[in-house]
């Protein structure tokens, strides 16, 4: 039965039972995600010592300034990213120590915290998505055709050009 003075969604929260696989099924996915935000970390790297090698020997050096410093915005987020995601790890361990020694609240509390972490650490890496795709737009812009704000409209109007012929 419900106690009348707790809400019901933490009623069901409140007699959820955890156990030690739950938190454990978070390290597959949070080691593979922070291998993916080490490969983006290294990638970054190694463009903005290329365009700071660039920096060095060009005349036109306001254009690199400008990607060099967009790059550092997103090697930026690229740390959050990972710090959100070692901090959900270790959050996941510690929830697993507290379901360990019998302390089901404890564990239940952290293991949510867990979770939020974890989201968190994604949505800055659908940030930092968007941010790459803008900054591939704006290097392809001087082409011909892709004059438009977004490659997505480019192909569109590509499409209905064959679709025509």
């Amino acid at each position: 039965m419900v106690d009348a003075k707790i809400p019901v969604y933490f009623y069901y929260f409140y007699i959820m039972e955890l156990s030690v696989n739950i938190p454990a099924l978070l390290f597959p996915a949070i080691s593979l995600i922070m291998l993916a935000y080490t490969n983006r970390f290294l990638a970054l790297s190694n463009r903005v010592r290329a365009l700071h090698d660039k920096y060095q020997q060009q005349e036109n050096r306001l254009v690199i300034f400008s990607q060099i410093k967009n790059l550092k915005y997103r090697i930026k987020l690229i740390q959050r990213m990972q710090t959100y995601g070692v901090a959900s790890l270790l959050l996941s361990l510690l929830s697993m120590f507290f379901i360990f020694i019998q302390y089901q609240a404890i564990a239940k509390f952290i293991f949510a915290v867990s979770l939020l972490t974890f989201t968190v650490s994604i949505l800055v890496s659908l940030l930092e998505i968007r941010l790459s795709t803008k900054a591939i737009e704006l290097e392809l812009s001087d082409m011909e055709g892709l004059e438009d704000p977004t490659v997505m409209e480019y192909l569109k109007k590509r499409f209905e050009r064959d679709d025509k012929k």
